[in-house]
């Protein structure tokens, strides 16, 4: 089974069976028939094959970018005009993958890259309160429900055949002292490697991009 397959499985019978806390909804777009359709056109063009990638961890999806197309850090633009899939979500720029799809193109377009990385999340699923994103470890109650989840979907994707040595982290702070904590109970992988987070770079540094960009790619090459 191609790494493809693998991971589209791993979407169909993703979900959480934990008690969130009151307020908090879900976002899993591997739900909808038409999402799930494009995430198969995506995962088809670039992971129709068994070589082995370095993963890339964010926090969860967002409700503009991967809750949306159930694309980690994809959002409907970048969707149709870098990767070529048509579709007729909103479209509506989210500011984590303009960040990312400037590193992919850094490393000489989704072809390349994707050749390389798999991207995915401490929690795949995101989460909301209220209209706004939410992010795992908000909230102490969630964060604690979703540790089975977190778990689960740690060690199925460690059997996808990816590399183990190093994963990048995607947030320096909250994100990165979790996983970190994860990884001495269970081992996942060898090392982890912090990176600042995309939002955080296009919110607070965005005079700097270029560096960041950088930073990105002669990180991401170590793997």
């Amino acid at each position: 089974m191609f790494l493809a397959e693998k991971i589209l499985l791993f979407f169909r019978r993703m979900g959480i069976r934990a008690k969130l806390p009151q307020g908090v909804e879900v976002l899993n777009p591997y739900q909808n028939t038409a999402t799930f359709s494009i995430c198969g056109q995506f995962y088809r063009k670039y992971y129709n094959d068994n070589r082995e990638r370095a993963l890339i961890m964010g926090i969860n999806p967002g409700r503009l970018g991967g809750g949306l197309t159930g694309i980690p850090f994809t959002d409907p633009i970048k969707l149709q005009d870098v990767c070529n899939i048509p579709n007729s979500l909103k479209k509506k720029a989210e500011l984590s993958a303009d960040f990312i799809y400037s590193v992919i193109s850094g490393f000489g377009g989704p072809e390349k890259f994707f050749s390389r990385f798999y991207f995915s999340s401490v929690s795949p699923l995101g989460f909301t309160m209220n209209g706004k994103n939410l992010n795992y470890y908000d909230i102490p109650k969630l964060q604690s429900a979703l540790k089975p989840f977190i778990v689960d979907c740690l060690k199925e994707q460690s059997g996808f055949g990816l590399k183990t040595s190093t994963c990048f982290v995607l947030g320096e702070g909250k994100n990165y002292a979790y996983l970190k904590s994860l990884n001495e109970e269970f081992r996942f992988f060898k090392t982890l490697m912090p990176l600042p987070h995309p939002r955080f770079v296009m919110q607070y540094k965005r005079k700097k991009l270029k560096e960041y960009v950088q930073r990105y790619c002669e990180t991401l090459n170590i793997a």
